[in-house]
């Protein structure tokens, strides 16, 4: 009967430890990020083998030496014992997997011939575990662990575990890396169809253009720049509906053909925006398209501003003193809904020196939160940036902004110049 009961007991172990690496590689597998994949395959090794110690070594291109060494457990005396020490780049022990990517399992590591010491301040390890990661047929890195909380030396039970989660790990490894390549193709893409912007002066002016989060998510926005023929400043901002190969192909055509429209009708903008509502109608079905489009020019001692809406956000203009507030006005319905609806012009003056942003809803939209408390964010943080550079003051904007990055972001800031 107790021989009954320790088989039990160990198929009972068994049970949960094949439960815990099950959890475990699920866990690994479903993040997308190479650094968070790379620090939860390292916490996850030491949970299923009970260590207090744990690191993920990544080889360089010729497989010989550790260019990252990821480390987890050492507490913030240890690491500030450790401050100014290089990282370890294989030599000794943790060198015997580079050179031989088979399971390492030692109860002693100063007793080993490779061993070469630890440096000043390292924590003591007795006991070391250790697993290559392969991705694709090709040793990524080593995976060790070490000193179990209980003080019992690893087992060979550990061992497999381990092994089982490097296996699991090169996979994780392998879909962030893809995920990594597939989201940069999918931004320098995007960035491809955005307009390269002429010389503005006498104003300034900076453009962010931000990718969504997931690498599927094509966007449909863009910004645009043109000096017109009576010497204004013409802005365009939008958003084409969607989030797809579609909807960036639509944003091109869409771009382009506002450009010639603008250039040629110039004035009024609501004119510009009905043209082409109307263009659109005509054609095949056209995708729903917000759009911003605004007139700058000298008006006195002061800038004029006149501009029209088509469904899309107000801008903000952030005054020389550091006052945030939007513009007000009636914005219309957005493209490709009822080309005959009236579409209102509005006019303002702004003082020299005033910065004036137009943005994208992916800058403020956040699912926790209404889009007008996305807005009041966005105008705090502009007021507290104010003082900044034109170039950086778009881009703390774009990195402190409100929204959760879901969508994409296209950001265009002007900032007026002083006028004698």
């Amino acid at each position: 009967m107790e021989q009954i009961a320790r088989h039990l007991r160990a198929l009972a172990v068994t049970k949960d430890r094949l439960e815990g690496l099950l959890d475990a590689v699920l866990a690994i597998t479903g993040e997308l990020e190479l650094d968070e994949v790379l620090r939860r395959i390292v916490t996850t090794a030491m949970n299923l083998c009970g260590a207090r110690y744990g690191a993920l070594g990544v080889l360089d291109e010729e497989g010989e030496r550790l260019e990252q060494f990821i480390t987890v457990g050492l507490d913030e005396a240890e690491y500030e014992a450790l401050a100014g020490i290089d990282f370890p780049h294989g030599d000794g022990v943790l060198g015997l997997l580079i050179q031989n990517p088979e399971p390492l399992l030692l109860e002693d590591i100063s007793a080993h011939p490779a061993s070469v010491g630890f440096p000043p301040g390292h924590p003591r390890m007795r006991s070391l575990l250790g697993v290559a990661i392969s991705v694709r047929g090709r040793v990524y890195g080593d995976l060790y662990v070490s000193e179990q909380h209980d003080g019992q030396p690893f087992s060979h039970g550990d061992k497999e575990v381990l092994a089982a989660l490097a296996s699991a790990a090169g996979i994780a490894i392998e879909s962030a890396n893809l995920f990594e390549q597939v989201r940069g193709s999918a931004e320098n893409f995007q960035r491809l169809l955005l307009p390269f912007l002429p010389d503005l002066r006498p104003y300034t002016a900076a453009t962010v253009y931000r990718p969504a989060a997931l690498p599927n998510r094509l966007g449909g926005d863009w910004y645009d720049a043109l000096w017109l023929p009576d010497d204004a400043l013409g802005i365009v901002i939008g958003d084409v509906c969607g989030h797809d190969l579609s909807a960036a192909a639509a944003m091109a055509q869409i771009r382009n053909m506002l450009r010639a429209l603008f250039f040629d009708r110039r004035t009024p903008p609501s004119d510009v925006l009905r043209q082409l509502d109307a263009t659109l109608d005509a054609g095949s079905a056209a995708p729903t398209a917000t759009v911003l489009l605004a007139r700058i020019e000298p008006c006195g001692q002061e800038w004029g501003l006149h501009w029209c809406s088509a469904g899309h956000l107000p801008p903000l203009v952030i005054t020389p003193g550091g006052r945030a507030t939007y513009l007000s006005g009636e914005p219309g319905v957005p493209l490709a809904v009822d080309p005959t609806l009236p579409r209102p012009d509005h006019r303002v003056t702004l003082p020299p020196g005033a910065t004036v942003v137009f943005f994208t809803d992916g800058l403020v939209e956040h699912p926790a939160r209404s889009i007008d408390e996305g807005m009041a964010a966005l105008a705090v943080q502009a007021a507290r940036h104010s003082a900044l550079p034109v170039e950086e003051l778009a881009g703390a904007l774009a990195d402190h902004r409100p929204g959760d990055g879901r969508d994409d972001v296209a950001l265009l800031a002007l900032r007026l110049p002083a006028r004698d």
